[in-house]
C-alpha cells in the first residue's frame, strides 16, 4: 500500500497557483516541487474558480456550503426514520393501530 503525505498547506497551493500565472507550467512546477501536475493543475481550477475567472464549477465556498447541506440532511434522514419508527410504536401502545400479525 502506497505512503500518504499530509496535506499540502493553503500557502503552499496558493504559492504553485501564483508561479503557474506568473509564467511557469504546470510540468515545470510538478517536477521542481513534487506535486503531481493534475494536483496543482486542480489548485490553479479552483483558485480561478474562487477569483471569478471561471464559472464552470463551485467555489471553495458552495463547496463547503454543499457539504454542510449534505451532512445536515443526512442527519435530517436519521431523524425522521427515528421519529417515524417511535411514532408508530407508540401508536401500537396506545392502541391507535393493531399490533403486527394481529387478524383482528
Amino acid at each position: 500500500m502506497g505512503q500518504t503525505r499530509p496535506p499540502y498547506t493553503s500557502e503552499f497551493r496558493s504559492q504553485m497557483v501564483e508561479l503557474h500565472r506568473s509564467g511557469r507550467t504546470i510540468s515545470e512546477l510538478s517536477r521542481e516541487f513534487e506535486p503531481a501536475a493534475i494536483t496543482i493543475s486542480k489548485w490553479v481550477k479552483q483558485a480561478d474558480l474562487d477569483e471569478g475567472i471561471r464559472t464552470d464549477g463551485l467555489t471553495t465556498a458552495e463547496r463547503e456550503e454543499l457539504r454542510q447541506l449534505k451532512h445536515e440532511n443526512r442527519q435530517l434522514k436519521l431523524e425522521r426514520d427515528i421519529l417515524k419508527k417511535a411514532a408508530a410504536w407508540f401508536a401500537r401502545e396506545t392502541g391507535a393501530i393493531p399490533e403486527r400479525g394481529s387478524h383482528s
